[in-house]
């Protein structure tokens, strides 16, 4: 399917339908397109596999993470080309819709920070127990699999039953992500919405706990450091 708007209505609508936007381009020109894979990937709550060495990167102090504390500078780092030749899905008219849903309270964004620089991070919607993930980034190794880790823990805590992830990427099947004929995921789907959960649940600390929205595209994360994909660029 081509065609349509980026409006919050729209898109909206279509995630609830199990569509997801993704702009290619012809030549100059900037072509909408809308997709829903046949079989889906999903990362099933449950089944997230976290390595020895990934384990000891979680337990190392190395990272601080945090939710919603920059969502433009990790969707501006996932719009980044992995490589000088590389073209980007997430094109300016789509970064501002999904900055606008995040405004909204719909899309959240996972934050991994290192000596006060993003190191990596991830962002996607949330429709009742349904989490839609977009993209991941990272500049220091293992930073996106450290955020990833972070949302499936937060989202389990959340109470959400559905993690989407689009594609079946080998980074993501090495952490778990299983692929589902597209009846199921929408079966699935229209169960999860109905759920009423809330993305931002156990996040509500008191006022002077709470993190600081960042002012400046690269910039230092809150002192506490909050517990808790399409493309994974490297910076």
């Amino acid at each position: 399917m081509v065609g349509g708007l980026l409006t919050t209505d729209w898109l909206l609508t279509a995630y609830r339908q199990g569509i997801f936007p993704w702009p290619v381009y012809d030549g100059q020109n900037e072509i909408l397109a809308w997709f829903s894979p046949d079989p889906r990937a999903v990362l099933e709550l449950d089944r997230l596999h976290v390595s020895r060495r990934l384990r000891r990167r979680l337990n190392s102090g190395r990272f601080q993470v945090t939710f919603d504390s920059n969502f433009p500078s990790v969707i501006a780092a996932c719009a980044g080309p992995r490589r000088p030749d590389d073209g980007t899905w997430i094109t300016p008219h789509l970064a501002d819709a999904y900055v606008e849903l995040h405004r909204l309270g719909i899309a959240h964004s996972v934050e991994v920070w290192q000596g006060g620089q993003l190191a990596g991070g991830l962002y996607g919607l949330a429709l009742g127990g349904f989490f839609a993930g977009e993209s991941m980034f990272h500049c220091v190794r293992d930073a996106s699999k450290v955020a990833l880790v972070h949302l499936v823990r937060h989202l389990q805590s959340c109470g959400f039953v559905m993690f989407d992830v689009q594609q079946a990427s080998p980074h993501l099947v090495r952490m778990g992500a299983t692929e589902i004929p597209r009846h199921e995921f929408l079966s699935r789907l229209k169960q999860a919405l109905e759920l009423p959960v809330s993305f931002t649940d156990p996040l509500r600390p008191s006022a002077s706990e709470r993190p600081t929205v960042c002012a400046n595209p690269i910039s230092p994360p809150p002192n506490s450091s909050a517990t808790a994909a399409r493309s994974a660029p490297v910076c």
